[in-house]
């Protein structure tokens, strides 16, 4: 019998202002994938995403951040590892591949981006919806016509839940 070592991953992308229901959205997100076991993978270039991160560690989860820039963050970042990949912009193909899926919370053309290449590498995506933003239009308006994975929207905490049932990272 095999140990399973891994915990699932999930990239959060996107941004959104704070105090908008999306930001909130994040951060209830960030937090309900920790209590969950789920690793949180955030670039927190955003106010969206940081959020997701603080909640994250502050509900006792694990968060890789990575960020575009060569060298590390001050010791405030929040994240529990770092990877500082020198890259600029095209850090957001690592963004895209380092979860098994991809939370989308709002957007802006970088979230575009990551999620086109989240999608060419057949990553599921999560669009949060009915908050505004980018990532309303996606569940009817795909990155192309091939497909390539599921696109799984949600409104809340209970609708992500059960599209992480849906994609087996969580157990009934």
């Amino acid at each position: 019998m095999r140990t399973a070592f891994r915990k699932p991953q999930l990239a959060i992308l996107g941004s959104a202002d704070p105090g908008s229901d999306a930001f909130e959205r994040a951060a209830e997100a960030g937090r309900f994938l920790a209590i969950q076991g789920i690793t949180v993978v955030s670039g927190c270039g955003s106010a969206a995403t940081r959020v997701a991160a603080e909640q994250a560690i502050a509900a006792g989860g694990q968060v890789l951040s990575v960020i575009p820039e060569g060298s590390m963050p001050p010791a405030d970042w929040p994240a529990t590892v770092v990877v500082p990949c020198g890259m600029g912009d095209a850090r957001n193909l690592i963004m895209a591949l380092a979860g098994d899926a991809c939370i989308v919370i709002g957007g802006r053309a970088g979230t575009i981006s990551e999620v086109c290449l989240a999608w060419l590498h057949k990553r599921p995506l999560l669009p949060l919806v009915g908050a505004g933003g980018w990532s309303d239009a996606l569940p009817d308006n795909p990155p192309d016509e091939r497909g390539n994975s599921p696109i799984l929207p949600w409104r809340n905490i209970d609708e992500l839940a059960e599209q992480l049932r849906v994609l087996g990272m969580l157990q009934h």
